[in-house]
């Protein structure tokens, strides 16, 4: 089958338009070693089983650790949170220093300050271009109403509340 050519440039600037919720994905190694990262790419599968499902790049740093891990904890973000968010998009650096975390299940780090968390259970795992896409059965979830911190157009953006609620 022949598959049109797009510039990916082009192609990444119009998925941009599509306003997206932040997350800090969370798991630990085998060796123990706590690993996180900023995603922007989470959904919701199914509600009857509780799916969720996030991609991670094949290229990046804790492909191995997320790919192997067995437990993975999900932390939407706040609209405050704009530097935690930085901070685990860094390659490289400690993503946890100076983060006071709980230990959740499978011993996943969980963070304390989230608009929402869930704590999921790997389930599947499918090829998805450049990506891996990662399926995780929700074992537990926790919300605290606040305003989220959105992604749009390549930057931050500020929700603001609708008139009319549909």
């Amino acid at each position: 089958m022949n598959y049109p050519s797009f510039d990916s440039r082009d192609f990444r600037q119009a998925l941009g338009q599509f306003p997206t919720g932040v997350t800090i994905i969370t798991c630990k190694t085998s060796a123990g070693e706590n690993v996180g990262m900023t995603a922007s790419s989470f959904n919701s599968v199914s509600l009857e089983p509780p799916l969720v499902l996030w991609s991670i790049a094949k290229g990046a740093w804790s492909l191995a650790a997320f790919a192997e891990a067995r437990h993975f904890a999900i932390h939407v973000l706040a609209a405050h949170q704009q530097e935690l968010s930085n901070q685990f998009a860094r390659q490289g650096a400690d993503k946890f220093h100076g983060i006071n975390t709980d230990e959740g299940l499978g011993g996943a780090p969980l963070l304390q300050d989230y608009c929402a968390r869930f704590q999921c259970q790997m389930l599947h795992q499918y090829d998805g271009g450049d990506h891996l896409i990662l399926v995780g059965r929700v074992l537990d979830f926790c919300s605290k109403p606040q305003a989220p911190l959105v992604f749009h157009s390549g930057r931050y953006a500020r929700l603001e509340e609708a008139a009319v609620v549909i």
